[in-house]
């Protein structure tokens, strides 16, 4: 009887020492990814010369916008694609608002209301490259949310080429954010929700693989 009691307790304890050590493992992956995501995001705009199809923006701020349609004004795209527009903002309204002449642009902004999150930005988007026989897109964003919004469109568009064009906004310190409480709290929650999206992501491409 003792003999079972002790044996009971060694497997117990060794069972209470590999979760822990799985526990810290993990723990130490995730503070190690999280420094890598930190550290990786772009910081440069690669490919500036490169023109594609469509220009899409996702909202989010006054600068993402602006440089969209400076995207346009250039000739950097055929047409240019804002997701994620509140209800009720009209072309017009918003050209105004960002300084803009409608009568040089409003032919070429097409607005989406649908989106209320990146997956969202990603669906929404893709339906209008479809519509409009598209194959490539310059996609602009803030830097820090970049990773995730690549993330998002290349799984919902695998056959469209993508070029990323991030924007930095000016209230991210993206060089020395371990020194800015508010720009660590912005990216670590970034890179939760990339890890989430990735997740989820990997599990509707498993269950799809499984159902085909």
């Amino acid at each position: 009887m003792t003999s079972l009691f002790h044996r009971s307790n060694r497997r117990t304890f060794l069972t209470l020492k590999a979760g822990s050590f799985i526990a810290v493992t993990a723990l130490f992956l995730w503070i190690l990814g999280f420094f890598w995501f930190a550290t990786s995001l772009p910081d440069e705009i690669t490919d500036k010369s490169q023109v594609t199809d469509a220009i899409v923006v996702l909202t989010g701020g006054s600068d993402r916008i602006n440089t969209g349609l400076d995207l346009l004004s250039d000739g950097q795209g055929k047409k240019l694609f804002i997701s994620g527009v509140y209800q009720g903002v009209e072309v017009q309204e918003l050209l105004s608002l960002s300084k803009r002449s409608p009568q040089n642009l409003e032919c070429c902004v097409k607005l989406g209301y649908q989106a209320d999150d990146t997956r969202g930005n990603a669906q929404e988007s893709m339906t209008w490259v479809k519509e409009q026989g598209y194959s490539s897109l310059r996609l602009v964003t803030a830097s820090y949310h970049m990773p995730r919004s690549l993330l998002e469109f290349r799984h919902a568009m695998p056959n469209i080429t993508i070029y990323p064009h991030p924007v930095f906004p000016e209230h991210v310190k993206q060089k020395d954010w371990w020194l800015w409480p508010g720009s660590m709290t912005l990216i670590l929650s970034e890179y939760v929700k990339f890890l989430l999206a990735q997740v989820r992501n990997w599990a509707e491409d498993m269950q799809a693989n499984l159902i085909g």
